[in-house]
């Protein structure tokens, strides 16, 4: 069982942005001398309250000489909205400059970077996330690109730099059946929503595996989850309530900006227009923490909840905490990472 941490870098009241990064730098600083496997930051723009990580590659580079083993990965590069050429050599250079510890998440993003007056379409999202797909794999493997598509086309073009690692480890995730499936059949690791109970992802994880199955790859199951850990339950409400409840708002605040509801099902982005994420500012902080939305407890009840995922998720390979949501304290987010590190990962490794 491998442990990472996962960052959405939200922007609280009390925080400037600076802060955030310098916070999140010496956080992943610690993350790898306490042992864990991978840290992860989102790629997305726009929204503020729910992320100001606009570069996670140039973050990784600024951390690079300061770790040692830890490995970088992006979740996830938002495919329709770049270009696949120059994508690939950015990856290409971080991978060279963290001495070949960079992971591959990609994805077509969510349905509210792509409003009705947007440079990208919605319709196209899914056609220009294949071929940039397509590209950037090309790209990334071979260090030359031929391709003619629809929306991108490359006639030998030279990829430069080419990244340390031979073959780069890919991720994806997402809430679409068509996410799962393309993930088991390129035998990609897959992250699980960290806002959504087992319950709601039981049919796209069953999707993932038989497509695995069927095309002889081993299924890697991410799950994400947010966490905050203490022996009194009391403490536990008082350091993290304001934060989980910043942590759904943020993720509920780019709704506004959501394109027409019609269009959402049409381009394939079904799950967005069920409403859900626009409830999360709502919940009280007893449906959160009783909900399965986040996790509370001593770490000895966090374990039993792992053993329980574990036994419930075929393939379950790797999990990744939360640590830093919704305007954390730097100081609660090394207090969380310890406890994980010095009474969590021993249980498992």
């Amino acid at each position: 069982m491998k442990f990472g941490l996962y960052s959405e870098m939200q922007l609280s009241n009390g925080k400037t942005e600076k802060q955030v990064y310098d916070e999140v730098i010496k956080q992943i600083i610690h993350a790898d001398q306490a042992g864990f496997d991978v840290y992860s930051l989102i790629d997305h723009h726009h929204f503020s309250k729910f992320s100001v990580s606009a570069n996670p590659l140039a973050v990784y580079a600024a951390v690079a000489h300061q770790t040692r083993h830890i490995r970088f990965r992006t979740a996830l590069h938002i495919l329709p909205q770049v270009n696949p050429l120059r994508m690939a050599g950015e990856i290409a250079v971080a991978d060279i400059l963290t001495d070949g510890r960079i992971e591959v998440g990609v994805g077509r993003g969510h349905a509210w970077v792509f409003p009705d007056e947007g440079i990208v379409p919605i319709e196209e999202a899914k056609p220009r996330f294949e071929e940039a797909l397509a590209i950037l794999e090309q790209g990334l493997s071979e260090g030359r690109v031929n391709f003619q598509g629809e929306f991108f086309t490359a006639k030998d073009v030279d990829i430069v730099p080419r990244p340390l690692q031979k073959k780069m480890p890919y991720y994806t995730g997402g809430t679409s059946n068509r996410t799962y499936e393309q993930a088991g059949m390129k035998g990609w690791g897959i992250f699980v929503p960290p806002l959504l109970p087992l319950e709601n992802l039981k049919e796209q994880l069953n999707i993932y595996r038989d497509a695995c199955h069927k095309y002889g790859n081993e299924p890697q199951v991410v799950w994400l989850h947010a966490v905050y850990m203490d022996d009194d339950a009391a403490q536990i409400r008082k350091e993290s309530e304001k934060h989980f409840k910043n942590f759904l708002a943020g993720n509920s605040a780019p709704t506004v900006k959501l394109p027409n509801k019609d269009r959402m099902i049409n381009a394939g982005f079904n799950f967005y227009a069920k409403g859900i994420l626009e409830k999360l500012a709502d919940m009280t902080y007893e449906q959160i923490t009783e909900g399965d939305v986040v996790w509370i407890g001593t770490p000895e009840e966090i374990c039993e909840k792992i053993e329980r995922v574990k036994r419930e998720v075929e393939g379950l390979t790797e999990i990744d905490f939360l640590t830093n949501y919704g305007g954390m304290d730097h100081w609660k987010v090394i207090k969380q990472q310890e406890l994980i590190s010095k009474h969590i990962i021993p249980n498992f490794k």
